[in-house]
């Protein structure tokens, strides 16, 4: 295995582990905890973080099927939820895996439960209520108490838990966050009352385990949380995690050019002194935006170096002639922490009008994942080069 990737996004396990353990620490000791793996671990990696955290998790949270399976196919025994919606065509497969599926439609479900008989089996589900995200799930209002307690007939269907999401548990104001928590709360009764009894019930999310903590419940769902990104800019920063992604790449090439010279495509910069420029082997086809153009910085060495020039598909330009030390195949941080100076990933996002979940979402699949314990790499994923 080389030991000189052209780009690369080092990811420290110690930093997700303590971010778990800090969360944890905020809640009831009996709660689980699903840790959300949607989005490859919002980039970091799906199946290197199932497999390290099994230990710590009780369910994976994922979006879709495929994703499932994957966890599945790599080893994975631990409870899976599909998250969002899984189409009839996949019903077989997510049995077939024991696959636990968000339930919001009862027409859907009559259809799962017969698919499921005919298997000699049932379908693990958790039935999703809306209790204003207005995204999925059933209305927690008397017409959705209707349309969820046809699921209790359903001889194919071990309906396991129940979930909603909160729209908005990452503000100040927790106001409209117990709105919806107070809806879901009536709903599950309502529900209750009705024969439903239910193992696992979940409303926390990243945000709501920081911050409310909600009573009552059995499983917490952590997502952005344990990549050490905050939710949101309004929470409290009292509550300390690691951002675990740091994406770095190299100089390939050094050249000093002369007052009056065009940088990059549009020459959108030109120098007006005498400059020391390198090249760095990386580009928006990485995940890393061209919203950087002339405004960003990188770290070389200890020391901040500004982009001039437009960014490109596989390679941007430095300034850096305040750093003379720099040389070919140097480190080049584009976020995260090298030694005392830091780019955050918000930082980044921010003058593409992103923020900091799209951002390492968008890391793409050329950039090798490598994996860090108490300092020391312990593992390289290339999903290119399938290793």
């Amino acid at each position: 295995m080389r030991e000189h990737n052209r780009i690369e996004a080092d990811v420290d396990l110690d930093c997700v582990r303590y971010n778990i353990e800090t969360i944890k620490a905020l809640n009831p000791s009996d709660r689980k905890v699903l840790l959300v793996i949607k989005a490859d671990a919002y980039g970091h990696g799906a199946v290197t973080f199932a497999e390290e955290f099994d230990d710590i998790a009780d369910y994976f949270g994922v979006a879709c099927i495929d994703e499932g399976v994957e966890l599945r196919r790599a080893g994975i025994k631990k409870p899976i939820l599909i998250l969002g919606n899984t189409d009839e065509d996949d019903f077989e497969t997510a049995i077939e895996n024991d696959i636990t599926m968000a339930v919001y439609d009862a027409d859907k479900c009559s259809l799962l439960s017969e698919t499921a008989l005919k298997m000699g089996k049932k379908a693990r589900v958790h039935i999703k209520a809306d209790s204003g995200m207005s995204r999925i799930g059933f209305q927690c209002n008397e017409e959705g108490v209707k349309e969820a307690v046809k699921l209790l007939n359903m001889d194919g269907l071990f309906v396991e838990g129940i979930f909603t999401h909160f729209a908005k548990a990452d503000t100040v104001d927790k106001a409209d966050a117990i709105k919806q928590r107070d809806a879901f709360t009536g709903f599950i009764d309502a529900l209750t009352e009705k024969g439903f009894n239910f193992q696992i019930k979940h409303i926390d999310n990243s945000a709501g385990a920081m911050e409310l903590h909600s009573k009552g419940f059995d499983m917490m769902r952590l997502g952005i949380v344990i990549y050490g990104l905050e939710p949101s800019e309004e929470m409290d920063k009292s509550v300390v995690i690691k951002p675990a992604m740091t994406l770095k790449a190299h100089i390939t090439h050094i050249k000093e050019l002369e007052p009056g010279r065009g940088i990059s495509y549009g020459w959108t910069y030109v120098t007006d002194k005498k400059v020391r420029v390198a090249t760095v082997c990386a580009g928006y086809a990485d995940g890393y935006p061209r919203a950087q153009s002339n405004i960003g910085r990188v770290i070389i060495r200890g020391k901040y170096a500004p982009i001039i020039g437009r960014v490109c598909m596989d390679q941007f330009m430095v300034d850096i002639s305040d750093i003379p030390e720099a040389a070919l195949r140097d480190e080049v941080v584009l976020f995260g922490t090298d030694g005392n100076l830091t780019i955050p990933v918000e930082e980044v996002a921010e003058p593409a009008n992103s923020f900091n979940y799209e951002l390492v979402c968008n890391v793409a699949r050329r950039v090798p994942r490598v994996y860090y314990k108490n300092g020391v790499k312990v593992k390289e994923v290339n999903y290119l080069l399938q290793q």
